[in-house]
């Protein structure tokens, strides 16, 4: 069971690694007008994903548990 919870926690620290590092490029600071135009749009998939990535990792603490 520690294997999953190392592999969930590595995830996330690359994931946020990323996030940051995306953040920082030098394009993302320039701006993108095409991107800034679809906001609304942009913010929905971004939810989406969340909210896909939180069910997929429930069910599978819950398989975990139930193992």
């Amino acid at each position: 069971m520690w294997i999953y919870i190392a592999l969930i926690v590595l995830l996330s620290v690359i994931a946020a690694i990323a996030t940051i590092w995306i953040g920082n490029s030098r394009q993302n600071k320039e701006g993108n007008p095409e991107y800034e135009k679809r906001t609304g749009i942009n913010l929905i998939n971004l939810t989406l994903l969340y909210v896909i990535g939180a069910i997929i990792g429930i069910a599978l603490f819950i398989y975990v548990l139930v193992m």
